[in-house]
C-alpha cells in the first residue's frame, strides 16, 4: 500500500505525526521507563484510520522519524521499511474499540511491572494517583503477545475506568490518552506512584484516601487544574 493513496493533508499528518512519535520514544529512556529495545509508542491519527508506531527489535538511538511505520487499525503494514513493533496488534484493538484514544504507551518500567508481576493493583493512597488516574491502578490479564489478546484485556479493563494506566498481569503497563504525549505522561506518572507506594509499605500499610476526596481531587485536576487557555503542545511534556 502506498501514501500516494492517501489526499496531501492525510500525508502532511502522517509525516508530523511520525516526528512526534519519534521524539516520544527518546522520552522512555530519558524518565526510565525502558531497557535496550523495549517499549513502544503510537499515536493515531486524525485524518485518518491509520497509527504510527515504532518498528521492532530497533534500539532507540537509532529511531528517527523516517524509521517510524504506520499501520492500518488492524494492525496492518501502511508504509515503513520495517516490520511493526510486536505490541501492534495491541494498540491497533484499543484504537479500534476506544475511539476516544489518541495515543497508547507500552514500557517494562521496573515498579509497575513489578505491581504487575504479582497480579496487584496499585491502591489510590496519593493525590497525586486521586489527579491523574481517578482512583486505584488496575491489574489487566495475563495475555500472550502476538495477537491482539492483550489488547482485549487493556480494552475489557479501562472502559468506563478513569484510569488512563492498566498493568498486564505478568507483563507491565499500557497506558492510554487524548494523544502520544498524553500517553507518555500516564506512563511517566505511573512509574512514579508504583515506586512511591511500593515504599510506602516498606514503612507500614499506606493510609487510604477517602473516594469523596478521591472524587474531588480527580474533578479538580481534569477540569481546573492548569492554565485556562491551552498552552502546551505536542511539543511537550505538560506537568
Amino acid at each position: 500500500m502506498s501514501l500516494d493513496q492517501f489526499a496531501p493533508a492525510v500525508q502532511a499528518e502522517i509525516a508530523s505525526v511520525r516526528e512526534i512519535v519519534a521524539r516520544l520514544h527518546g522520552e522512555l529512556p530519558r524518565w526510565g521507563l525502558v531497557v535496550w529495545t523495549a517499549g513502544n509508542v503510537s499515536q493515531r491519527l486524525r485524518g485518518a484510520d491509520l497509527f504510527v508506531i515504532k518498528p521492532s527489535g530497533v534500539t532507540y538511538d537509532a529511531l528517527t522519524a523516517e524509521s517510524m511505520v504506520v499501520c492500518d487499525l488492524d494492525g496492518n503494514l501502511v508504509d515503513g521499511d520495517r516490520s511493526p513493533s510486536s505490541d501492534t496488534a495491541a494498540h491497533a484493538y484499543v484504537y479500534r474499540h476506544m475511539p476516544e484514544v489518541g495515543g497508547v504507551v507500552h514500557t517494562h518500567s521496573t515498579y509497575a511491572t513489578a505491581w504487575a508481576a504479582r497480579g496487584e493493583p496499585v491502591p489510590c493512597v496519593l493525590t497525586m494517583m486521586a489527579d491523574e488516574f481517578g482512583g486505584d491502578i488496575p491489574i489487566g490479564p495475563f495475555a500472550l503477545i502476538g495477537d491482539d489478546s492483550i489488547g482485549q484485556g487493556i480494552v475489557e479493563t479501562l472502559r468506563g475506568s478513569r484510569s488512563r494506566a492498566v498493568l498486564m498481569r505478568n507483563h507491565g503497563p499500557f497506558t492510554i490518552g487524548k494523544d502520544g504525549t498524553d500517553a507518555v505522561k500516564a506512563a511517566v506518572m505511573v512509574e512514579e506512584v508504583a515506586r512511591t507506594v511500593h515504599i510506602s509499605r516498606q514503612l507500614g500499610e499506606p493510609l487510604p484516601i477517602d473516594q469523596v476526596h478521591i472524587d474531588s481531587l480527580y474533578d479538580r485536576y481534569q477540569n481546573v487544574y492548569g492554565q485556562s487557555t491551552a498552552v502546551t503542545t505536542d511539543q511537550e511534556i505538560p506537568s
